[in-house]
């Protein structure tokens, strides 16, 4: 095919060589007049090649990135490899707005660069859970369910030692931050009421079983200041099972990316500078971050896609502890039942039926009623008298 394409370019500028009229030619060959004219510009006596077709791509791309950038990219995803950090897509273009670097690229472009030069790699299949069932908490609408958990003591230059409440809402990834200088119960009110005026109130919250949030073993039914915050603004605690920090994994995955992002990266010399960068990185966060969980989009746009209506504290400044005690609300501990079969109730132990044994149990202390209820999924299974003092 493309040698009969040649002779019929070689013929017919031979016969506009040879006086032949352009009407007479095109007419002849069923081509147009602009075709003859591109090979009649293309002749040439000392190039055999001349009448052969030629590659259309453009000479240039113009939107192609500049080799430079896709160099930065490369080297500042493993740096950050290297260094044992967050190296996907995100945590690179993060660096690469902090060292300066412009054009800054998009992430779907750092993607594909990370893809094209063989530095990534994806799962194959999808996780399936294994092992006993565990109960969760819903978490497909803004603050149906945070999470929360203190980070720290961490130390500033001088040196200034501080601890940060951290808080991510499980269903927009959007996180509230509060540093402060200790971890008391009012320290406690202070950054849960200060980030609740920036995110709004949740139906439940879920913690560790440090004693900052559920108090002492000494005084378990005593209702420390967090659950007494809950309670008296409607929401309900979750308490994770005693050494299973991955049960709250989003504010766990959260709080690394808080320590490489932040803490390893701002230099602050006081507590002012502290709380300006905290916020900073929060709206930095809320804004630009991006999450595969929320189909691409930042929490921000998250949030207002869901047009959700949010719920927020009447008051401006913070209950002083110590607050009284409420007479309505429920608070949640989950617990896997042993061999001993038992279950621990901030220090206390209750004999349980022995078919819960290496079972997953929810025990709900209702506030009203004085009793402590078993379930298993949606089951009630045992109850018991609970005095709150």
């Amino acid at each position: 095919m493309e040698e009969e394409n040649e002779q019929y370019r070689i013929h017919a500028v031979e016969r506009f060589k040879n006086g032949e009229s352009p009407e007479a030619i095109c007419a002849s060959l069923g081509k147009s007049r602009t075709w003859l004219y591109k090979w009649i510009r293309r002749y040439c006596e000392h190039d055999d090649a001349w009448s052969q077709s030629r590659s259309r791509c453009p000479h240039s791309i113009q939107c192609r990135t500049p080799s430079e950038i896709v160099e930065i990219v490369k080297m500042v995803r493993l740096n950050l490899y290297n260094k044992d950090l967050f190296c996907g897509a995100q945590a690179i273009r993060w660096e690469m707005e902090d060292l300066g670097v412009k054009p800054l690229p998009s992430i779907r472009t750092i993607n594909r660069i990370v893809s094209r030069n063989g530095l990534t790699h994806r799962r194959t299949g999808k996780y399936e859970a294994k092992g006993t069932a565990y109960p969760s908490l819903p978490s497909l609408l803004p603050n149906q369910a945070h999470q929360a958990d203190l980070v720290g003591p961490c130390y500033l230059k001088g040196p200034i030692r501080f601890y940060s409440l951290n808080v991510v809402d499980t269903a927009t990834v959007r996180c509230g931050l509060h540093p402060d200088r200790c971890k008391s119960g009012q320290a406690i009110l202070d950054g849960l009421w200060a980030i609740w005026k920036r995110m709004g109130i949740p139906g439940h919250i879920q913690v560790d079983n440090a004693m900052s949030f559920f108090g002492s073993p000494t005084h378990p039914r005593g209702m420390w200041p967090l659950i007494r915050l809950c309670l008296h603004n409607g929401v309900e605690p979750w308490f994770i099972p005693m050494a299973e920090p991955w049960r709250n994994g989003m504010i766990e995955s959260f709080n690394d990316r808080y320590q490489q992002m932040f803490l390893a990266k701002q230099v602050m010399l006081s507590t002012s500078d502290l709380e300006a960068g905290s916020l900073a990185f929060e709206q930095r966060h809320n804004s630009k971050y991006r999450y595969s969980k929320i189909g691409g989009k930042t929490p921000l746009k998250a949030l207002a896609a869901s047009t959700t209506k949010l719920r927020f504290p009447g008051d401006v400044e913070p209950p002083c502890h110590r607050l009284k005690k409420p007479t309505t609300g429920k608070y949640h501990l989950v617990r896997l039942i042993r061999s001993d079969i038992k279950i621990n109730i901030f220090g206390e132990l209750f004999r349980v039926p022995p078919e819960l044994m290496y079972e997953y149990v929810v025990a709900t202390i209702d506030v009203k009623d004085q009793k402590l209820q078993l379930f298993l999924g949606k089951s009630q299974v045992e109850e018991f008298d609970y005095n709150l003092r």
